[in-house]
């Protein structure tokens, strides 16, 4: 349960601040290029919920899709490429 406040001592009470964010649902292999992205390029991971969920700057969403097809694209084989060079 998330409250609308924290508390900072025993005697006050201070409202949490809200930030704008987008929840990314993706398997562990995904999650960690994404956290390998985020190293290189800072504030693009707002918070890292669990195994399978990031909460990330909804304005990074295209560039988070531009890194990842970019690396993913770097690990495909392709067949037709060794046939070429031959």
């Amino acid at each position: 349960m998330v409250l609308p406040y924290t508390l900072q001592n025993t005697s006050s009470l201070e409202m949490a601040r809200a930030r704008r964010g987008m929840l990314l649902q993706c398997d562990p292999s995904i999650r960690a290029l994404i956290v390998q992205i985020d190293a290189q390029h800072n504030d693009i991971i707002l918070e890292e919920l669990d195994d399978t969920h990031l909460l990330v700057d909804p304005s990074k969403v295209e560039f988070i899709k531009h890194e990842l097809n970019r690396l993913l694209s770097k690990n495909i084989y392709n067949p037709m490429e060794e046939e070429e060079e031959q």
